[in-house]
């Protein structure tokens, strides 16, 4: 059981020193990963779009670095910029979203990547300290395996 324990200690440990290794490398696929979600955004229901709408409407942003984003995008041209990056949904009309002027005063002008990774890096402490904490009972957990162990082999040769 101990030897289990610490396997596992061991794997999260490394785990934790990789994410932190090369996070630079984690915001860089992120955000090249958001770009391509933008590109094959369409309105049928794949869970990329999906996905880029939640971001959008629960970080009250647009695009990646901002709404101009969306310019570049087969989509724009096509219906403007998803309603999802919307300040109201009441106001959005497709005329407007097609239009970066008019736009810009209706929908979200802050980029979702700078929002999300700065979400994430102020949750970190969170995480950190949730994770020392399941640490230490890990540890413990070892200690008292390796303890109960020893006590039933000394135990072991009083019993004759």
């Amino acid at each position: 059981y101990a030897m289990l324990l610490s396997l596992i200690f061991l794997i999260v440990l490394v785990a934790a020193v990789v994410g932190f290794v090369f996070r630079h490398e984690i915001k860089t696929n992120f955000e090249s990963n958001l770009n391509l979600a933008l590109e094959n955004y369409n309105v049928t229901a794949d869970r990329h779009s999906e996905a880029v709408d939640t971001i959008q409407r629960t970080l009250h942003c647009c695009g990646v670095q901002n709404y101009s984003d969306w310019e570049r995008t087969e989509y724009f041209s096509q219906k403007g910029i998803p309603r999802s990056c919307c300040k109201s949904q009441n106001d959005c009309l497709e005329k407007d979203l097609k239009d970066p002027n008019k736009a810009k005063l209706k929908v979200f002008v802050d980029g979702c990547f700078f929002l999300v990774t700065s979400t994430m890096e102020s949750k970190m402490s969170i995480v950190a300290g949730i994770s020392f904490g399941i640490a230490c009972f890990q540890l413990i957990g070892i200690i008292l395996a390796c303890c109960l162990s020893r006590y039933i082999t000394n135990n072991q040769y009083e019993m004759v």
